[in-house]
């Protein structure tokens, strides 16, 4: 169905010649799901812009094939003129984009945005293509349809979004999909929903699939073959069910290791150090080395080929090539990764009673409609959420895209005096936060911050990144010398494991999950009391989630830090959190301890959530 040869994709930036890609070889047959894995900036989303040439305007394919089909359906997509590749992009191949927000029209009604694919590469127009688009969204798990189709981008929640983009990418019922990180804003219900229709699909049409993700759990369930992505090459194919019960390469065991679980609560996960290294330097050797434990000298400066160590199963690592004794045992990847500090300062008894206490919120939003858009009625989005947040603790805020967890955090951090009304206590030491004004509110703001779920429509794009981390010190904490904010930062950015150079880059030269270290960096750079995380860990891969999840942790340990932590990673709340919340339709379902809420739900609402987790049993 797709294969690519060789595939070269370059970027003429600022630092100089980016290899983006260098030297990628896959082939993809019909029906498979094909899954692409690897950390933030490694090329993933890069080789999907490529295959569908919709690289930045300063990248290009500086060499190698891809082709779609086989046989007189055969077409080679590097060849075709931009008109034919129309027919092709959204027709023969779809893709689901990993950022909805900056990939939906914002202002295009999202019944439009569905019915433009639909007539473009079918038969279907006028009602008949509207029927179909309701259809879709039905199929997606949009709730209300007929209401919502006629509903702009904004109106929707982030999981919403990435369900209306789903439903777009399926549309034409392409031949091929490219499904750049498809599930990453959905709750856990929805996912299993959309990956069984991905799977329905592919049994209808023979769809091939090319999944790019960080979730290993939804691999393990969806693909039959994994390639290893690492500084813009494969490091290592196989398949599957082998590929997680016996991975070859160190970089692919040490990935296993860093993921969270309720198992490794009791101690820091083994997140892989340093990072990934620039694609502009001149690489003599292995890319992994200078992270590899078992590492050895002749390592830095010869370079690695894919040999194949078994059917169909292939590794990029000095350890297997010919003549090479095989030395990469679990063991000896240990020493490949990083924790807390063995004699770490213990943390001081955290103060009596909650340190946030919420009381009753409520919080109804404006129907507008008609010609001169008056109030035709209310939504109420949260009806009469009541909990507390202890001091250095982490309360879990878990249900179902829509159903009121990000209108909370907001509602809280006061972001929706103007568009909403809110009702109710949010009491901050004892004081409401409702009832702040002026300098009272700007001094809470030091106290409590707020990491967006989406990291790219809050970064600033007209200011760099040191910039961006400067602003809010500069506002909240004005007698800290510009010399002492400018060393936090630079802390920080180590912390969240971003290079140095990042400082003077613009936000949109960064992958999603580089974006949101970035705005983890900002929401920890004032040093607050009290963080609201909505999806914190979502658009990261597992080696970053594992250093960011230490970092929060050490916070909470060392400085008393508490946490509201909205997710829909099950995994993460089993690893952090102290009490878990359930929310569903803005009310709260079920609330308590972690271990008794997961282990014994009483409710069938949070029966079904736990039961839609995948689960991933490492063996490496």
């Amino acid at each position: 169905m797709l294969t690519i040869d060789n595939l070269q994709v370059e970027i003429d930036a600022e630092a100089g010649l980016v290899r983006a890609i260098d030297g990628m070889k896959l082939a993809i047959e019909r029906g498979e799901t094909f899954a692409l894995v690897g950390e933030s900036g490694c090329g993933k989303s890069m080789t999907a812009l490529a295959l569908m040439r919709l690289l930045p305007e300063a990248g290009y394919v500086a060499g190698g094939d891809i082709r779609i089909g086989s046989g007189a359906t055969e077409v080679d997509v590097l060849a075709l003129a931009e008109s034919q590749m129309r027919a092709v992009r959204g027709g023969r191949i779809g893709m689901i984009f990993q950022e909805p927000s900056t990939s939906l029209n914002p202002v295009m009604k999202v019944g439009q945005q569905i019915v433009e694919a639909i007539e473009a590469h079918t038969t279907l127009h006028g009602e008949a293509a509207r029927a179909k688009a309701i259809d879709w969204l039905k199929r997606v798990g949009i709730p209300e349809p007929e209401r919502r189709i006629d509903e702009y981008p904004f109106r929707m929640s982030g999981g919403q979004k990435q369900r209306v983009m789903i439903a777009i990418a399926l549309a034409a019922e392409p031949d091929f999909l490219i499904a750049d990180e498809p599930t990453t804003a959905l709750d856990v219900t929805i996912q299993a929903q959309i990956l069984d229709l991905l799977k329905d699909l592919q049994r209808e049409k023979r769809m091939g699939m090319l999944l790019i993700t960080h979730d290993l759990a939804v691999v393990s369930g969806m693909a039959q073959r994994v390639a290893l992505m690492y500084a813009g090459q494969i490091i290592e194919v196989a398949p599957a069910a082998e590929f997680f019960a016996a991975p070859k390469h160190p970089y692919a065991r040490a990935l296993l290791r860093a993921l969270p679980g309720g198992e490794r609560r009791d101690g820091p996960l083994e997140a892989i150090a340093g990072t990934v290294p620039p694609l502009s330097q001149r690489f003599d050797g292995c890319r992994f080395a200078p992270r590899c434990a078992q590492a050895m000298p002749h390592c830095a400066r010869t370079l690695p080929q894919l040999d194949e160590v078994a059917p169909r199963h292939s590794v990029r690592c000095l350890l297997y090539a010919p003549g090479a004794p095989v030395r990469a045992t679990a063991a000896a990847t240990q020493a490949a990764t990083v924790a807390f500090a063995a004699a770490s300062p213990a943390a001081t008894a955290a103060p009596q009673g909650p340190l946030l206490s919420v009381l009753d919120l409520r919080v109804r939003f404006p129907i507008r409609g008609g010609l001169m858009q008056g109030i035709k009625g209310y939504f109420d989005a949260v009806g009469g959420v009541s909990f507390e947040v202890g001091h250095g603790q982490t309360l879990a805020l878990v249900g179902e895209s829509g159903c009121g967890k990000t209108t909370t955090g907001k509602a809280i951090v006061q972001l929706l005096r103007r568009v909403a009304t809110v009702e109710g206590k949010a009491l901050l030491d004892g004081r409401n936060l409702f009832e702040m004004r002026g300098a009272e509110l700007q001094a809470a703001r030091r106290q409590i911050q707020i990491i967006f779920q989406d990291p790219f429509a809050s970064l600033n794009p007209r200011m760099r990144v040191a910039e961006i981390l400067d602003e809010g010190l500069a506002a909240l904490q004005p007698d800290l010398a510009a010399a002492d904010r400018l060393a936090r930062i630079r802390r920080l950015t180590e912390q969240v494991g971003l290079r140095p150079e990042a400082l003077s880059r613009y936000p949109h030269e960064f992958s999603g999950g580089q974006r949101q270290r970035i705005a983890i960096a900002r929401a920890l750079a004032v040093e607050p009391r009290l963080i609201v995380c909505d999806e914190p860990t979502s658009a990261l891969d597992v080696s970053v989630q594992a250093q960011i999840l230490n970092l929060l942790r050490e916070l909470q340990r060392d400085l008393g830090v508490s946490f509201l932590f909205i997710t829909h990673n099950i995994g993460v709340v089993e690893y952090i959190a102290d009490r878990v919340a359930v929310m569903k339709t803005g009310k709260i379902e079920e609330q308590g301890a972690c271990a008794d809420v997961l282990a014994h739900p009483t409710r069938e609402y949070t029966r079904t959530l736990l039961a839609a987790v995948p689960r991933l049993q490492i063996t490496a």
